[in-house]
């Protein structure tokens, strides 16, 4: 293929916008929406779990882990998926937007999936912060942005599968000098500086062009400023430093000559000398590509390291943006949702509180000092948000197996749960039967070593290992057993 020179005022398109770079970016980001999609569907099932299921209560952090995780990736897609955007610009804007049905097909799916990610990840974010200034309900709507996202995300994937096997390999990708090289032959839309492979015509053969880089309009602009000032084209070498001045002015002309126009051979050969990208190009381009990797790099570890502290201990230091702060709230332990938004300041405190325990023939009441005869048991255990924020807290109770046995219910036994609030989405909860059985579930009354703050579920909540903290019932008023 030959390659028609621009202008010496032609501009040059970022080096970071190639099918490489869009194959890597991609690569990270679809990691991070198979973690944020397999954590995501864990989390959704514990609160609606199908009748068949059940789910391990060992290790007793596991919901930390997966939430924490499932949080730190869906932050983490933020910068990937700027970068990303931003490497696939070009062929996102390009004109005309659609050449075929195949083409138009492929054009949904990623309309579908650019959308539908940043729908998700918003809206994502805005939960960390219970900020819900959108319509529709967050968690119902979030489960299934999910299935929408992975399954554009596998048509994509299908659709661009020759350009992931051709530029997998970063030596597959570049030359020796760092240059991009550019294979029009597996579709990608992101050959540099504009290059598109043409169809041979006739017995002419295939030419590939270079042309304006950027698209027209605002998107051209706008790519432009991110781009920044482009360096310009370097313009042929002057006639003064070519040793035979006239040979020289002729191959460096920019235009076609009249002997080419009329099919002279040997004038025609001498003209259409083709351009000469030198190593020092390639040197450019790979400092361009490390700094753009570098920025987005830091940008990812940045928003990470300054949100995961207020799931993570060691990084607590570094929590800037997260929505909650360790050790910070009653007892030292951070609260979602307190008494007086819940409407149980009353109730709650009420000299005549008492739990009522429904087992399959037994019913029994029972008063704070009551539940105290009963013994009570020590677990290490943490409140672990859907919000991403969760902590270790050492609690004091009666352990859930026990008070079952005080109604000759079996302590495996599947269990609905009310709270004394009047209204809320968990104002009542169902609890598995491996959870029920589990010796490290309890019904609480200390934590931390002292009573219950009301804003913790006084009188009484459920602790339960392994489980969302929406589902760790607070200020319980009612445990049944499912018959």
């Amino acid at each position: 293929m030959r390659r028609i020179l621009l202008d010496a005022r032609a501009v040059t398109a970022s080096p970071n916008r190639n099918a490489r770079s869009a194959v890597v970016w991609g690569r990270l980001l679809g990691i991070a929406f198979v973690v944020c999609f397999g954590t995501g569907v864990y989390s959704h099932l514990l609160q609606d779990p199908l009748p068949w299921m059940r789910f391990p209560t060992r290790p007793t952090q596991l919901y930390q882990f997966t939430q924490g995780l499932h949080i730190t990736a869906g932050i983490a897609i933020i910068p990937l998926l700027l970068a990303k955007l931003n490497v696939v610009m070009p062929a996102l804007a390009q004109v005309p937007p659609v050449r075929g049905v195949l083409h138009l097909l492929e054009r949904l799916s990623i309309a579908v999936l650019v959308s539908a990610s940043i729908v998700q990840v918003g809206t994502g974010l805005l939960n960390t912060y219970q900020w819900y200034p959108f319509p529709f309900p967050f968690r119902q709507t979030h489960n299934a942005m999910a299935y929408v996202i992975i399954g554009s995300l596998i048509v994509h994937i299908a659709s661009k599968l020759p350009v992931i096997a051709r530029y997998w390999r970063a030596r597959d990708a570049y030359d020796a000098d760092g240059r991009f090289v550019a294979d029009p032959t597996v579709g990608s839309e992101l050959l540099p500086d504009g290059r598109e492979a043409r169809p041979a015509v006739g017995e002419r053969p295939a030419v590939e062009q270079t042309v304006g880089s950027y698209p027209r309009g605002l998107t051209g602009r706008l790519l432009r400023w991110v781009d920044g000032p482009a360096a310009p084209a370097r313009a042929p070498e002057s006639l003064a430093e070519r040793p035979d001045s006239a040979s020289a002015a002729r191959g460096s002309s920019l235009e076609p000559s009249l002997e080419d126009a009329a099919g002279g051979a040997g004038a025609g050969r001498a003209s259409r000398q083709e351009s000469i990208e030198r190593p020092a190009d390639g040197g450019r381009q790979r400092i361009a590509r490390r700094g753009f990797v570098a920025g987005v790099t830091a940008a990812t570890v940045g928003v990470v390291a300054l949100t995961a502290g207020q799931s993570n201990r060691l990084l607590e230091p570094l929590n800037v943006f997260g929505a909650r702060r360790r050790d910070v709230g009653p007892q030292e332990l951070p609260v979602n949702r307190t008494a007086r938004a819940a409407g149980v300041l009353a109730t709650a405190t009420a000299a005549d509180w008492t739990l009522t325990v429904v087992g399959p023939d037994v019913t029994r009441t029972f008063s704070r000092a009551e539940l105290v005869a009963l013994g009570t048991a020590t677990a290490e255990l943490p409140i672990s948000c859907v919000e991403g924020w969760s902590q270790m807290a050492s609690w004091r109770g009666v352990r859930m197996r026990d008070l079952l046995a005080s109604v000759q219910a079996d302590p495996a036994s599947p269990l609905r749960i009310t709270s004394l609030e009047k209204r809320g989405g968990y104002r009542v909860t169902e609890m598995g039967p491996e959870y029920a059985s589990d010796p490290t579930t309890l019904l609480a009354l200390e934590v931390n070593g002292g009573t219950l703050d009301l804003d913790h579920g006084f009188p009484a909540r459920v602790i339960a290992p392994g489980r969302p903290g929406v589902l760790q019932t607070k200020w319980v008023g009612k445990i049944e057993v499912i018959r």
